[in-house]
């Protein structure tokens, strides 16, 4: 058996990777690996200077097992973008940790075929999402529980 099966558990096709083990030992990758990886992670503020190319960062304790120091070669400046800033409403939660959607308006209408039964539907612009986040939903459905909107 060779050193690097019994040391892992299994076999190593290339001896190009007997030399990949010990750097790779105590690595902490962020999220997801390989070419989906994002290249940073979060906007954290600097504490402090720790050298002239050392900062510590204010980690949140979900990276607890980071080491808060960093050099600069591994931080970008965040440039402020207003499209960064999201709106919201605060929403009401009920006891058993749900909430309740609430619809703002119909966006469009449309009657879908199925066999022979056409079945009229309608796109539903919910409270708290955008309008690219619409819903198709039963038009009966939408009356039954939203009667005002559809008076006229």
């Amino acid at each position: 058996m060779a050193p690097f099966e019994a040391l892992y558990g299994k076999s190593c096709r290339y001896p190009i990777c007997w030399g990949e083990v010990a750097p790779m030992k105590g690595v902490l990758r962020f999220e997801k690996k390989g070419k989906l990886s994002p290249r940073f992670v979060g906007s954290f503020e600097i504490l402090e200077r720790i050298g002239p190319v050392a900062y510590r960062l204010a980690l949140p304790s979900s990276l607890s097992a980071v080491h808060d120091v960093f050099h600069v070669s591994m931080l970008r400046k965040y440039v402020a973008n207003p499209s960064h800033i999201v709106d919201y409403e605060p929403l009401q939660i009920n006891e058993n940790l749900s909430y309740g959607e609430q619809l703002v308006e119909i966006l469009a209408r449309e009657v879908k075929l199925l066999r022979n039964r056409g079945v009229a539907l309608v796109k539903v612009q919910w409270r708290n999402h955008k309008v690219e986040e619409a819903t198709w939903e039963r038009e009966d459905d939408m009356r039954a529980h939203y009667p005002k909107l559809f008076e006229d």
